[in-house]
């Protein structure tokens, strides 16, 4: 009996790999908002087999002292970033994508200024993919004197938000779909 490799399999059907939809494993994502008024918008399940989706209506900031968020949340498999140094993405946002790395030194573990490494992608009317590395991650301007850089820690990074670039000032709802993700 001969055995067929996967790939000789996809290719006799006329399909290669990067035609194959990812699947999404529903323990992996979730969602959170301030407690000051901010909502998902969910029309459908959140994790569907080939995509995440989700909407938020973001509040604008309440005060000083009580700020507006809204976040997507996909929790790391193997618990931090070590041994990754890119994540590959297909997304679709109505507003620019904000991903935040998700590392316990500047969370409520760590100093509590939540200033994560973070970076921007552009609006993506279609599905639109991205290739980043992980040293293009910057502190955000708004970053507070006092909180000390130590740095990206992969191995203290937990996971990865992703946040429309609603703005505290004037908050606004946003919608976006993930229908990529890996680590790499």
């Amino acid at each position: 009996m001969r055995i067929i490799s996967i790939c000789s399999l996809l290719m006799l059907v006329g399909c290669t790999s990067t035609q194959l939809a990812q699947t999404f494993v529903e323990d992996n994502w979730r969602y959170a908002t301030d407690p000051h008024g901010s909502q998902v918008i969910l029309e459908e399940p959140l994790v569907q087999d080939n995509r995440v989706k989700i909407g938020f209506d973001r509040v604008p900031r309440v005060d000083k002292a009580n700020n507006s968020w809204v976040e997507l949340i996909y929790d790391i498999p193997a618990g931090n970033l070590s041994g990754v140094s890119s994540i590959e993405l297909t997304y679709q946002s109505d507003r620019p994508l904000v991903i935040k790395l998700s590392q316990k030194d500047y969370g409520g573990e760590g100093d509590k200024s939540y200033a994560h490494y973070q970076v921007v992608l552009p609006i993506a009317v279609t599905q639109t993919s991205a290739h980043i590395d992980i040293t293009s991650f910057t502190r955000p301007d708004w970053t507070p004197d006092w909180s000390l850089d130590k740095g990206v820690v992969k191995s203290s990074v937990s996971a990865l938000y992703f946040a429309p670039n609603l703005t505290d000032k004037a908050g606004g709802k946003a919608h976006m779909s993930i229908y990529k993700l890996a680590l790499h």
